[in-house]
């Protein structure tokens, strides 16, 4: 083995001790963005890949930087955003991406969008903005 070839193979090992884990986190982040739109609780994420919650959690924000909750209000966010420029109504998009309520969701997409998704709806009625210079 060359001086490199060990090298990389110690950071490796450093970074990715338990590669088990590394895949059932990577597991579990796939599982997020493949079923965003269902009730999914921490249990049951935490479940998909057979770790206890806690583990989950903190082993998941190692190797992402955010918790798995975080994530998936992000992906339900980001997919509520699509939606809304495509014209679809605010209460099916609430729905469509897992939201329970549509005042939780208007304040979450508010403080993450720094509008509420009717007034970003009004401004994108086709999917474009209305000012040439406006971007998304």
């Amino acid at each position: 083995m060359t001086y490199y070839q060990h090298v990389v193979f110690d950071l490796h090992r450093r970074l990715y001790p338990n590669e088990d884990i590394t895949a059932r986190v990577i597991q579990a982040k796939r599982y997020i963005d493949r079923h965003y739109y269902l009730a999914l609780s921490l249990d049951k994420m935490a479940g998909e890949v057979f770790l206890s919650k806690f583990h989950f959690i903190r082993t998941y924000r190692k190797y992402y930087g955010t918790t798995p909750y975080a994530y998936l209000k992000e992906v339900r966010l980001a997919r509520a955003k699509e939606l809304l420029r495509n014209g679809v109504a605010i209460k099916d998009v609430c729905y469509a991406v897992g939201f329970d309520s549509i005042p939780s969701f208007t304040r979450l997409y508010k403080e993450w969008a720094g509008t509420s998704p009717a007034r970003w709806q009004r401004n994108f009625p086709d999917g474009r903005p209305e000012h040439p210079g406006q971007a998304t």
